[in-house]
């Protein structure tokens, strides 16, 4: 009687957790992502895209924050010129995919989306070069914990602004 009822219960387990599995999955695939082409990179987590209508966009890339060099009350901040340079020379007039998170738009009316080039997510690569530090506003955190890992590595290897600042 025991053991069956052991059965029963890793049985309801392993398909909670599948089923957990595909709706995490399944909400990673309905994700929203439109194409655009970087027109310029206003500092290292902003850029400034061209949609396909030809309407030019500010997007504030999500999950990362990379220091001041544009602020009206900060003076420039330690590695954010470098960081700015980075996300130019690395997006600036390549086609990009813009990947949506929960909320779509912040309060300056920006874009919020996650950065695709050449199928990778370019808000990790600053996260895992060391040109940005994590920064999870709710509820946009659909890949946090990925992205955390990725701060982490770099803080470990003292790169970029870790080694830097």
């Amino acid at each position: 009687m025991a053991r069956s009822r052991a059965v029963v219960i890793v049985a309801v387990l392993a398909a909670a957790s599948a089923l957990g599995w595909w709706l995490g999955r399944a909400r990673h695939s309905t994700a929203v992502q439109s194409r655009a082409v970087v027109v310029r990179a206003v500092d290292g987590d902003t850029i400034k895209v061209r949609e396909a209508g030809g309407r030019v966009e500010t997007v504030r890339l999500l999950g990362v924050d990379t220091p001041e060099v544009h602020h009206p009350t900060k003076p420039v901040q330690c590695f954010g010129p470098e960081a700015a340079a980075f996300t130019a020379a690395r997006l600036t007039g390549r086609p990009v995919r813009l990947e949506d998170d929960v909320e779509r738009h912040d309060r300056y009316g920006r874009r919020l989306a996650y950065v695709i080039v050449d199928g990778r997510r370019f808000d990790d690569e600053l996260l895992r070069l060391g040109y940005a530090r994590l920064l999870v506003i709710a509820p946009n955190g659909s890949h946090a914990r990925t992205m955390l890992d990725e701060e982490l590595e770099a803080r470990r290897a003292g790169r970029g602004l870790w080694g830097a600042c």
